[in-house]
This record gives C-alpha cells, sequence and structure tokens, in this order.
C-alpha cells in the first residue's frame, strides 16, 4: 500500500482526494491534517510515501515550506495541490518545496496520473502559471518587469521604495501602474489591486515556519 498523508484545510477537497486515492485500492490514508506545520513530524519518521499538499493551508502556514523540509529529510514524495497562480508558487515548487505541482482549478490533466508519474520518479510540472482574466486583459499580457512593480505595490510599497528596489524611475513605476490600469479597464490602482489579489495571481500571505 502507498502510505499517504494530504493537508488541506478545505474539507469538501479533503474529502474528494481522500475518495480518490481510497477508490483507487493501492492508498492507505495514514493521516489528514488542515495545517501544513502539523505534518512535518511525521513525514520525518520514514514511512510515508507520497504528501499531498495544499500550498495554502490552516493559518496561511505555508505547504511549500514543509513540502520542501519533507523532501530533504525523508523517502516521500510531496505533490503540492494548489489554487494559487501566482507564478512564484510554481517558482518555487520547482525549485524543491515539491516534487511535482497540480493546479486544482486549472489542472490540465488528471491528479492520479500526477501522482503516478512522480511515483516513478518523474518530477510533474506546468511549463507555466495558468492565464487568468483580469477584467479586459489577461495576466499573460502582463510582462515580468511589470509584474515586479505590482508585486511590491500589492505588499504596500511606495513608489520610491518600488523605484529603488527595482532600479526605476518613480515615474516609471507610475507609468506601468497607469499602462496596466488602461489596458485592464480598472478605474484605479487599487481596483487593479483587488483583481490581482481575487484571482490569486499574487500572493503575499502565505506563512513560512
Amino acid at each position: 500500500m502507498i502510505k499517504t498523508v494530504i493537508v488541506e484545510d478545505n474539507l469538501t477537497i479533503q474529502k474528494y482526494l481522500s475518495d480518490m486515492l481510497l477508490s483507487d485500492g493501492r492508498f492507505e490514508i495514514t493521516a489528514v491534517y488542515r495545517d501544513a506545520f502539523e505534518a512535518e513530524d511525521l513525514c520525518r519518521s520514514g514511512d510515508i510515501d507520497l504528501v499531498l499538499m495544499d500550498v495554502q493551508t490552516l493559518h496561511n502556514h505555508s505547504g511549500l515550506s514543509v513540502g520542501e523540509k519533507i523532501r530533504n529529510c525523508g523517502k516521500a514524495r510531496v505533490v503540492a495541490v494548489t489554487s494559487l497562480v501566482d507564478p512564484e508558487v510554481l517558482a518555487r515548487a520547482k525549485k524543491g518545496a515539491s516534487d511535482s505541482l497540480w493546479y486544482k482549478d486549472h489542472g490540465s490533466g488528471e491528479l492520479l496520473d500526477v501522482i503516478d508519474r512522480t511515483l516513478a520518479g518523474e518530477r510533474v510540472f506546468p511549463d507555466s502559471s495558468p492565464n487568468v482574466e483580469l477584467k479586459q486583459m489577461f495576466s499573460d499580457d502582463i510582462s515580468p518587469r511589470q509584474m515586479a512593480v505590482l508585486r511590491r505595490f500589492v505588499r504596500g510599497m511606495t513608489y520610491d521604495e518600488i523605484a529603488a528596489e527595482l532600479g526605476i524611475s518613480k515615474s516609471g513605476v507610475r507609468k506601468i501602474l497607469e499602462t496596466l490600469m488602461e489596458k485592464g479597464g480598472f478605474e484605479n490602482k487599487y481596483e487593479l489591486m483587488i483583481a490581482l489579489v481575487e484571482n490569486k495571481l499574487i500572493v503575499t500571505s502565505l506563512l513560512d515556519k
């Protein structure tokens, strides 16, 4: 049997994942947690084969942080399962926070297939984060430089702070925000910011242990 831990704070998704694995017949659900931090010690035991890890768990505790620790201290394979489309989430997962990643709302393949390939030793990741609609534009319309400005603005940095950190002018920061407001049909920069957060394109609330 494939000894499995599920880490997921949404009870409906918890049940979906459990039912999917149990109906397959090969998996044993060893434990289910809502908080990623609670799963860390169990997975160090060496008896776990698979962890299905939500990225943003209870209390905003980061499944990426715990996933990386689990991968570094045991044999368990970690499959990140998330609805967060923030490109930084995918990049961090690829850098070592998980063995594979599957998007809950945008997955292009079956989760069980991703799990099987991961257990076979393959690392399974999409080429890029999902392209989501933001009023009159899509996230793919935002360049990496524009995203860097937006990310810092959402985190509460001033124009001066953003300019200094990115090595551009204050007017350049303002121009980037104005361009995106016009392209997306947003009335102001705060409406743009809300759209970014509500569509999970920029996530600032993940807490590492």
